[in-house]
């Protein structure tokens, strides 16, 4: 639900649109809650990876742009998502031989 909030700024402006210094700090707010209910664990794993490796938080934001400007990017959003569980489920499980 974040991410089709977060995903088209333009058209949050133009459904949540309040007038003045307030109505916009209303905007602002409403809008950064959206993009932090998206994109909290995007923060984390790239404070975890960039606090380490520049290539990782270049080839996160690469995997960003093309998900949130790609005509596909819910549905690459989804694929990550379970190759990123498989991943960590892998990672959680000790080898069966070693």
């Amino acid at each position: 639900m974040c991410l089709k909030h977060c995903q088209s700024p333009l058209g949050f402006i133009t459904r949540y649109w309040r007038e003045g210094a307030v109505g916009g700090f209303r905007m602002g707010v409403r809008h950064g809650t959206f993009c932090v209910g998206c994109c909290w664990s995007l923060m984390t794993l790239l404070f975890v990876v960039g606090v380490m490796n520049l290539i990782w938080v270049a080839a996160i934001a690469g995997f960003v742009l093309v998900e949130k400007l790609a005509p596909q990017g819910p549905r690459l959003a989804r694929i990550a998502s379970v190759l990123l569980i498989v991943w960590g489920g892998y990672l959680l499980v000790p080898p069966a031989f070693g």
